[in-house]
């Protein structure tokens, strides 16, 4: 009973107080000074009455009390006429008004500028800045690539602009860059500015300035909407930008469907990725050349060697192939002409223009010297490649997603006649009828379907997968739907499915994709342990950390799609030339890298300099930029992956290493 009267009672107290404090002003000050008073004026009493210096008598002891009132509550305890005592109080409290509400509206505002900063409403003073428009998975991959880019720079800055809060985007920046596979050190000298709005309004674009920036990136947000939402902040940004425009602006988009409509939007100069048709010919060229993905991860960050142009100078009149060895500590791979156009691995006995650039890979814009490698050329260690012929294979596609028919396509494009695919994934009536679309197209691929679940261990047992040419897993839903049986179709008899309008393929794989995935390569890798033997392994994943969670063998190949378009994204906005570069690399027509046995190159088991291997695949019209050591394949970081080594090092290689050089497809 007395818990509930104290509980009682201090829930009626409570009540008052909140009953007083909903009065208004008025009351509140009342109470506030009656309050006060009740304190101050006993507690000056007692210490007037317990001081021995205190006036003798009632009169005096009330005048001291008095005074220890007033200056306790600064109103001043004058003494004598009752007139003067009167407008002394008067002033003092006209004084305490004043101070009080001028502290009052300082405070308000630098709360409001707080708050305002807080919103990330304030416009970012910078010039030459890189400005970062959206939020994504992508957002971290971006940012650390741009620090790296940034790192040889006294003072660079990044704008993000996202409809998030901005203290919360701040903490998110700062944590992914802190955490475990980031780079050490954080942002460096660069500093990372947040702002808070939508991008797709001009307005509130103006608040990162995009019009003194040297680079825009505009990042696709996650969802169906997201191509929509990229083209809305394209035309929002051609609206606030002045042509003509120095910016470099660089976008992407995931569906192919929507590549030409957001490169109208990005208006001339402007770059638009289609992460589909860039992600598919990965998984293709990899596929075909194991060891592939590790060569574009360290080609496309900025901790190892990157694409730069030179000036031509000195190398202006001469030929193409003369200029592969012009660079010691450079990798020469093409000539941008005074009109623009890019040219990759050109025919050796090209003239360079006086205007000319030479593009090249390099560990630095700085480290691009013109230095002679010709003395380094080892004549009797060159060999004559031995003819190698080409013969059907059997190829293996795990999983069916939107990027699947372009799959199918680009390794029709590569493979020998009579190559057979086999294609294992759920099948709902839109992907049966997607693949039989794919499939009636196809005239070197032989295509067979069947309906299964991957993450099957049953499915995969009886795939006989250690008997496949090459494996390439690629990220599908799950769907709620049970797979439709249907029997083994190929090329030929799916020719005579009925037409059918576009299928809408499976969503864009993101973290439970990635999910499926993980259990596939567990199972997959069971089976490859089983047989003694290691799968030929591609694997598409949209989560970098996922990556690292895969129980597959080191140095494994894997594409990660977000990380990849990343990586392309913050190259280009750094140099706008190579988005060209990067348009002909993964063109289905030119050059492209390649991974090639180094006996057809070079002598074996001999030391030789990388300067005779360059001029062994001059002789063949190629561009050689590194190689791979099968001895190394397993050791960390670079997988035995080495590129644009000085051409005055010397290297033992083995009959099972690789060049890898920039050849026609």
């Amino acid at each position: 009973m007395a818990q509930q009267h104290t509980t009682s009672l201090r829930l009626r107290l409570r009540y008052r107080f909140d009953h007083l404090v909903a009065g208004g002003t008025t009351p509140l000050i009342g109470w506030l000074a009656l309050a006060c008073l009740a304190v101050v004026v006993p507690a000056s009493a007692v210490l007037v009455w317990a001081d021995r210096a205190a006036p003798p008598t009632l009169s005096g002891r009330l005048t001291a009390v008095w005074v220890s009132v007033g200056q306790t509550l600064k109103l001043g305890g004058a003494v004598g006429s009752p007139l003067y005592v009167l407008a002394s109080v008067t002033l003092a409290l006209v004084a305490l008004l004043f101070v009080s509400t001028l502290v009052s509206l300082i405070t308000t505002g630098i709360n409001g500028r707080i708050l305002a900063l807080r919103r990330g409403h304030s416009t970012v003073l910078e010039a030459g800045h890189t400005v970062v428009l959206g939020w994504s998975d992508q957002i971290l991959p971006v940012v650390s690539e741009l620090v790296a880019a940034g790192a040889n720079q006294r003072r660079s800055a990044i704008a993000v602009l996202a409809p998030r809060d901005k203290v919360d985007m701040e903490d998110e920046v700062a944590t992914g860059l802190g955490g475990p596979g980031r780079r050490a050190g954080g942002t460096g000298a660069t500093r990372i500015i947040c702002r808070s709005g939508p991008t797709t309004d001009p307005a509130a674009l103006a608040r990162v300035s995009p019009q003194t920036s040297k680079a825009v990136l505009v990042l696709p947000p996650a969802g169906d909407s997201g191509d929509a939402h990229v083209v809305k902040t394209l035309l929002a940004l051609d609206a606030a930008l002045p042509r003509p425009r120095g910016t470099v602006v660089v976008a992407a988009v995931r569906d192919s469907r929507n590549h030409l409509t957001a490169k109208l939007a990005a208006g001339p100069g402007g770059h638009v990725l289609c992460a589909d048709d860039i992600i598919a010919r990965l998984l293709v060229q990899t596929a075909r050349q194991p060891g592939l993905s590790l060569v574009y991860q360290d080609l496309l960050d900025f901790d190892g060697d990157e694409f730069y142009t030179a000036a031509a100078q000195r190398l202006a009149g001469r030929t193409f192939g003369e200029a592969l060895l012009a660079f010691t500590t450079s990798s020469v791979v093409g000539l941008l002409h005074t009109d623009g156009r890019v040219v990759l691995n050109p025919d050796p006995g090209t003239q360079i223009g006086a205007g000319d650039r030479i593009i090249l890979i390099s560990e630095d814009d700085d480290t691009a010297v013109p230095e002679p490698a010709g003395l380094w050329v080892d004549e009797d260690a060159i060999v004559t490649a031995r003819p190698r012929s080409r013969c059907a294979e059997r190829l293996l596609l795990l999983g069916w997603n939107r990027r699947a028919p372009l799959v199918v396509e680009q390794l029709d494009e590569f493979v020998s006649p009579g190559t057979a695919l086999d294609v294992v994934a759920l099948g709902d009536g839109s992907t049966l009828r997607a693949a039989a679309e794919v499939a009636a197209a196809r005239s070197r691929l032989e295509v067979a379907f069947h309906s299964g679940d991957i993450t099957d261990p049953d499915v995969l047992a009886k795939l006989d997968v250690p008997s496949y040419d090459s494996v390439i897993v690629i990220g599908e839903t799950d769907r709620e739907a049970a797979p439709v049986p249907v029997p083994t179709a190929t090329a030929p008899a799916a020719a005579t499915a009925p037409d059918t309008a576009p299928p809408a393929f499976a969503p864009e794989p993101g973290s439970a994709t990635d999910d499926r995935t993980l259990v596939t390569l567990l199972h997959l890798r069971a089976i490859g342990e089983a047989a003694g033997c290691e799968l030929p392994l591609t694997t598409e994943m949209s989560d970098d950390g996922n990556r690292l969670l895969a129980p597959a063998r080191a140095g494994a190949d894997f594409i990660v799609s977000g990380r990849l378009i990343s990586l392309l994204m913050t190259q280009i906005s750094e140099s706008g030339h190579l988005a060209d570069v990067f348009e002909e690399l993964f063109r289905a027509e030119g050059s492209e890298f390649y991974l090639r046995p180094v006996a057809d190159y070079v002598r074996t088991g001999r030391e030789v300099a990388f300067a005779t291997v360059v001029e062994s695949a001059r002789r063949r019209r190629e561009c050689a930029v590194g190689y791979r050591l099968r001895a190394q394949t397993a050791t960390a970081p670079s997988y035995g992956v080495r590129l644009n080594p000085d051409k005055r090092q010397r290297v033992r290689f083995g009959e099972h290493d690789w060049v890898v050089v920039l050849a026609e497809s």
